[in-house]
């Protein structure tokens, strides 16, 4: 058994599958099948479970792929460290981040942190997906009820909804005062193009739902503040999209007796907590929970990991 073995192994086990470590790795899926079975033969025991789609470690083989893993890191830490020697922190950062809060919290600070460390390249995706983290993606923010298991997740504070139209809309059509007037009314929001949006409204202890079919959809949330601002409809948004139309009275908000979620309440920072993190991603998640921490006024927690 020698180095490479073991890092192939690891690079399987975190894929998932072989297709995908063979991506990884630059090689034929074939020749990741033809020496995982070598090394197999060479330590006498099955370190796989093969299936059409997955392979799952065997007891054995996750003993192998722990001892992989901290080797692969150590290895990794010390390729850094010499690089770095004598220069400013270097590297790269992968971060996906929500299309809405994205562009208008975290714009700021991402320039910010670039200007803060000039040496690191920052590769920043605008996206809403909710699956796993993918290779070029380090660090990812959503929003979600609750985060997967299997991802580290630190806490970047709660998500208020807010029902809100501009103040033209109000004064030509009134707002809704109630979730039952709230369906009669063009509503924009991101949602699923053809299906009914559930929106869950807390009140204290009660949790109401109400189904609705939004006018205006999307997921890019500064369009949708477009659609708010020109008078369209009401908005079901965080507040981040209009607090500052909200402060200049361009936006009035109705409903403020629930607490509204569409996709969940809370933010989160997520990380996978195999994959080896260089000083530049370290350095990016706190400099992103400090700046939520101030935004927020609390402290960022961890609160889930794998």
């Amino acid at each position: 058994m020698d180095l490479p073995s073991l890092t192939l192994l690891v690079e399987i086990i975190d894929s998932g599958n072989l297709s995908q470590a063979a991506r990884k790795l630059k090689m034929t899926r074939a020749n990741v099948s033809y020496h995982l079975t070598k090394l197999e033969k060479a330590v006498g025991v099955q370190l796989v479970q093969r299936t059409t789609r997955r392979v799952e470690p065997t007891e054995i083989g996750l003993r192998l792929y722990e001892h992989g893993r901290a080797i692969r890191n150590e290895m990794l830490a010390a390729q850094e460290a010499v690089a770095s020697l004598g220069q400013g922190l270097q590297g790269r950062v992968g971060i996906s981040v929500p299309s809405g809060y994205g562009q208008i919290v975290m714009g700021d600070w991402l320039i910010e942190f670039k200007r803060t460390y000039p040496g690191i390249v920052l590769d920043v995706l605008f996206e809403n997906r909710a699956d796993n983290l993918r290779d070029e993606v380090d660090i990812a923010i959503r929003v979600v009820q609750e985060p997967p298991l299997s991802l580290v997740a630190r806490s970047l504070g709660n998500v208020r909804y807010l029902a809100c139209a501009s103040a033209d809309y109000a004064r030509r059509h009134g707002l809704p005062q109630t979730l039952h007037a709230l369906r009669s009314s063009p509503v924009i929001t991101a949602g699923v193009t053809g299906r009914q949006l559930r929106l869950s409204a807390y009140q204290g202890a009660e949790r109401h739902e109400v189904m609705l079919e939004p006018t205006l959809i999307s997921e890019h949330f500064p369009f949708l503040r477009q659609g708010i601002l020109a008078g369209l409809g009401v908005g079901l948004v965080p507040d981040y999209v209009v607090q500052d139309k909200l402060e200049s009275g361009e936006v009035l908000t109705t409903l403020d007796e629930y607490r509204l979620s569409i996709f969940g309440t809370h933010m989160y920072l997520l990380y996978l907590p195999n994959r080896h993190q260089t000083r530049a991603v370290r350095t990016c998640i706190d400099f992103l929970l400090a700046k939520a921490q101030r935004t927020e006024g609390g402290t960022a927690q961890v609160t889930a990991a794998g």
